[in-house]
């Protein structure tokens, strides 16, 4: 299909993106720090254009639906949500060196999506259990909560590698690395977006369930590793606000809530529950 073809494109177009803002890092040069946002913007509206085209030919094939409803098409939008939500902190911030520790990120979720043999690509009928109009609501909400974790775990990543130059004498990468200061409230901001995100999409999630299954809650292995989740990155926030927590404490906490996203998103597929047919 033409948006996988795509699809399988712009994978290699965000390596590049990741190449070229890790370059910039090494030599300090901004016009490569240009040219990866370029390139990543590029990139992105081709993604746009491929998860379009593949929402209309849905439609072609007559069994129309928005296409969140596989592993496949969410690893799709999960990369273009974290590039989204990129490209907007790189604008808000006018600071590119995040570029290098997310855009990984997105090609790694591309690059599964589009070459793992044990994904299948094609458009596929949604099950019973999915045809609701809460499934469009659900997913956006879930997927830029986990799209903010990942940036919180690039941002917490970021400010490990930068206490190692305390002083400000490393080399040109640990220099470029913002101050410790601003990347501290910075991950603070994307825990908030995240947390407030991913409670919106386990309220819809449980409305979706009750008029599916006849109830809110049934401790489902993705529900409850979605509650995992939220409670640890309510530590997170009760810690910063409560607790006065700051940098090293907060990042450590971030790299735990995002390994948890992380089960939620794929660990759990080998668990049997309500939630198997994300596998498929």
């Amino acid at each position: 299909m033409l948006n996988s073809t795509i699809l399988s494109y712009i994978t290699f177009v965000y390596f590049g993106v990741f190449f070229l803002y890790l370059l910039m890092m090494l030599f300090a040069r901004e016009i490569l720090g240009r040219a990866a946002t370029y390139v990543l913007i590029a990139g992105f509206a081709g993604h746009t254009v491929a998860i379009t085209i593949r929402w209309v030919e849905s439609y072609m094939l007559g069994i129309g639906h928005a296409p969140f409803s596989n592993l496949y098409e969410s690893l799709i939008f999960f990369a273009w949500t974290i590039v989204l939500l990129y490209l907007i902190v790189e604008w808000r911030t006018k600071n590119r060196t995040m570029g290098a520790f997310v855009s990984p990120l997105a090609f790694l979720a591309m690059a599964y999506a589009s070459f793992s043999p044990n994904i299948n690509s094609s458009i596929q009928p949604l099950i019973p259990a999915l045809k609701s109009n809460w499934l469009i609501s659900h997913v956006i909400t879930c997927f830029f909560g986990y799209a903010a974790f990942g940036l919180s775990f690039g941002l917490s990543l970021m400010y490990l590698i930068k206490r190692l130059d305390r002083e400000g004498r490393g080399n040109i990468f640990l220099r470029l690395i913002p101050n410790p200061v601003i990347l501290d409230e910075l991950n603070y901001q994307m825990v908030v977006i995240g947390f407030l995100m991913l409670t919106l999409g386990i309220i819809t999630g449980s409305v979706w369930a009750h008029s599916a299954w006849g109830s809110y809650w049934s401790w489902d292995p993705k529900e409850t590793w979605s509650l995992i989740t939220w409670l640890i990155y309510a530590s997170v926030l009760h810690s910063r606000l409560v607790r006065g927590w700051k940098g090293k404490k907060i990042a450590v906490l971030c790299f735990v809530g995002f390994a948890c996203v992380m089960f939620t998103y794929f660990g759990v597929n080998y668990l049997a529950g309500l939630h198997s047919y994300a596998k498929s």
